[in-house]
């Protein structure tokens, strides 16, 4: 019986090594330890809308990282691609109106 309780045991425990449980910021990107997502109205945008593309830390997945993103662009530039689209990657319109113009002054601030 201790046997097999031992053998169950070491086998969860490489089953929960191997699955994760260790530190995350290294999977998305925010090796710095910084977090780029908060809870102001421009973030809760970016989550419903953009998080697939660019990452739950900015990090960029499919599309590009943002993390600093507006030592790049301004404000008025990066509205401009949420509106407009940008390439074959960013489509247009996926946040509109007073939305766009919020997550476009709350990326422009990551620099």
């Amino acid at each position: 019986m201790n046997k097999k309780l031992i053998a169950l045991f070491l086998g969860t425990s490489l089953v929960l090594a191997a699955c994760g449980g260790g530190d995350k910021s290294s999977e998305n990107g925010a090796d710095d330890g910084k977090s780029y997502v908060d809870d102001s109205a421009g973030a809760k945008i970016y989550k419903q809308n953009c998080i697939n593309c660019h990452g739950d830390n900015l990090q960029g997945v499919s599309g590009p990282n943002l993390q600093e993103v507006g030592a790049k662009q301004s404000k008025d530039d990066i509205e401009k691609i949420i509106l407009e689209g940008k390439g074959g990657g960013m489509p247009k319109g996926l946040v509109k109106g007073k939305d766009a113009e919020t997550v476009a002054q709350w990326l422009s601030e990551k620099k």
